[in-house]
């Protein structure tokens, strides 16, 4: 019998020693269409299973912590949004709390809850286009991963509007924000927050969260146990997908976000579609803090000190973080009472999740096995990572 016949006959399609396997070495990125950036996984394989994976980074380095040293803190505001540039009114947060706190200046109660629903918008936004680019991964085609896109560019409408840019907003400022909303635009925003949005997330929902072919390539895999998840440092919905309860707008308690009544979603199969699912009801409980917000805005001014480019605050160290889209966000500032920083150092959620990918694709199967090549896609979507908040 020869080693073919000998494989066909075999029901357990064992592989006998006169069938030789060698391990094959292969480069995924860091120009490939489905790794959100410019990442380079190095795969080892053993015919199409993961046996090794070693993510190398650093193709996207741009030094945003170098340039605020050397920029003043008025001009190194414009930076920031491109940390990550799908979440830039987080990052404008981050760094104005950690400010402030150096400072010691008082944000007006208005400003506070403008902040909070740009911040919701912005997360809103950012799980429309990691759910339409998600599907595509997942290789549906026919128009239904652009869905997310028609509410994504209302969002930005609304965005533009009152802060002048699409995606490099720069609109929440040290002291309090940019500009004050019209009533018009609060009405509209309400409007959709209330009812446009959540009727239009259902119709998202009929197409991936009961579509069969979706849920095989996403549940049961890309497991990340809450130990591993912690050890690896990983927050946000990805954190919560395991059953870690942790959502800086609840234990934080930073800005005006204990005033409103909102969930924040958890599973316990710590797989990618519960990644997906956290990620998919978080909008709904971002569109209820919205018209909270808007409901409940007070009257007032919406900044507690003009920021010039010859602002110097005190020496000493602060530590601003917030819940941004990915996780939790924050950035560690020094001074030395100039008007530069003397240290700037982000904490950024998509570096702690990349670090995982190495474990959820070779122990990331059912009873700590190794994944497919073709679970590979799922694993790094599921994380929604953006490269910039990686290299920093």
């Amino acid at each position: 019998m020869n080693p073919t016949q000998e494989l066909l006959s075999n029901p357990s399609h064992e592989v006998s020693d006169n069938l030789k396997t060698e391990e094959m070495v292969i480069n995924m990125g860091p120009h490939h269409p489905a790794t959100h950036g410019v990442l380079r996984l190095k795969l080892k394989l053993d015919g199409e299973y993961v046996r090794e994976a070693v993510p190398v980074i650093g193709y996207l380095h741009r030094a945003i912590e170098k340039q605020g040293e050397q920029r003043n803190y008025f001009n190194y505001q414009v930076d920031i949004d491109r940390v990550d540039y799908l979440a830039g009114m987080h990052n404008n947060e981050a760094f104005s709390i950690a400010i402030e706190k150096l400072a010691g200046i008082e944000i007006p109660e208005r400003a506070k809850y403008i902040r909070v629903i740009c911040s919701e918008l912005n997360r809103i936004s950012s799980h429309l286009l990691w759910i339409g680019t998600c599907l595509i991964d997942m290789g549906a085609m026919m128009g239904f991963p652009f869905y997310p896109f028609r509410e994504r560019d209302r969002i930005l409408n609304f965005l533009e509007e009152i802060s002048g840019q699409r995606m490099m907003f720069n609109f929440i400022r040290i002291g309090g924000v940019q500009r004050d909303p019209s009533a018009e635009w609060l009405k509209n925003v309400r409007e959709f927050a209330a009812n446009e949005f959540p009727s239009r997330a259902r119709e998202y929902e009929a197409i991936a969260t009961e579509n069969p072919i979706f849920i095989g390539r996403m549940k049961g895999i890309g497991f990340l146990p809450p130990s591993v998840a912690l050890d690896h440092n990983i927050t946000g919905p990805s954190l919560r997908a395991s059953g870690v309860n942790l959502d800086l707008r609840k234990t934080a308690d930073y800005s005006v976000y204990s005033k409103f009544d909102f969930e924040v979603p958890t599973a316990t199969d710590s797989d990618c579609y519960a990644r997906y699912l956290c990620r998919v009801r978080e909008m709904y409980q971002s569109a209820k803090i919205i018209v909270q917000a808007i409901d409940a805005l007070p009257e007032g001014p919406i900044s507690g000190k003009k920021i010039l480019p010859g602002f110097k605050p005190p020496k000493g160290e602060s530590y601003g973080a917030v819940e941004s889209a990915r996780g939790n966000l924050g950035v560690y500032v020094v001074s030395d009472g100039t008007s530069s920083p003397y240290r700037v150092r982000w904490h950024s959620p998509s570096f702690n999740a990349v670090s995982a990918l190495p474990y959820m694709l070779t122990k990331g199967g059912p009873g700590e096995t190794n994944l497919r090549i073709s679970d590979v896609m799922a694993c790094i979507a599921s994380i929604d990572f953006i490269m910039p908040d990686v290299d920093r």
